[in-house]
């Protein structure tokens, strides 16, 4: 018994479907984890809890033997603070982790000055309580911040203690 090619069309057609839905399916989480090292943990928590808002939901020890034998530490130990914009499991980990030392490269002015993961952005639903904490912090803002982007959305720049961009956006109110 043969098939036409018109009878396959439509049996090819969903086998395609559905391997470049195997291959979207591939994670078992839709967020990133991103882990932070930073010179001074009490200051970034400052900065990223009270100032920008985030929770902190867990955290957690690299021990000498892991660090070393996961490539991570190559056996120093550190202690790894879980934060997130709210306590939900669909939030990203902001992970933050110091080796009690300070950066070895200078702290960059402009998001163009270093390669790497430069900046993160964070859409909040009103900016004004976030400037308000930040300016309580002496947290420096830069540009012309708040920069209008359109109607209802304006676009704060700041850095975190270790020069780390941050870019909130959203209403002022």
């Amino acid at each position: 018994m043969k098939m036409s090619f018109v009878k396959l069309l439509p049996f090819s057609f969903a086998l395609m479907l559905s391997s470049q839905v195997c291959a979207q399916s591939n994670f078992t989480s839709k967020t990133i984890g991103v882990g932070v090292v930073v010179a001074d943990v009490e200051r970034s928590l400052d900065f990223y809890v009270n100032g920008i808002g985030m929770v902190k939901t867990g955290s957690f020890t690299i021990n000498e033997d892991f660090g070393k034998r996961s490539g991570l530490t190559n056996g120093v130990p550190t202690n790894v603070t879980i934060l997130k914009l709210e306590n939900s499991p669909d939030a990203t980990d902001w992970k933050l982790m110091s080796f009690g030392k300070k950066a070895s490269h200078p702290k960059p002015r402009y998001i163009q000055d270093d390669t790497g993961m430069q900046y993160i952005t964070i859409n909040v639903k009103a900016l004004q309580p976030i400037i308000d904490r930040l300016t309580q912090l002496k947290v420096p803002f830069l540009g012309s911040t708040p920069t209008p982007l359109n109607e209802k959305a304006h676009f704060v720049f700041v850095q975190d203690p270790d020069g780390n961009f941050v870019e909130l956006i959203g209403p002022l109110q």
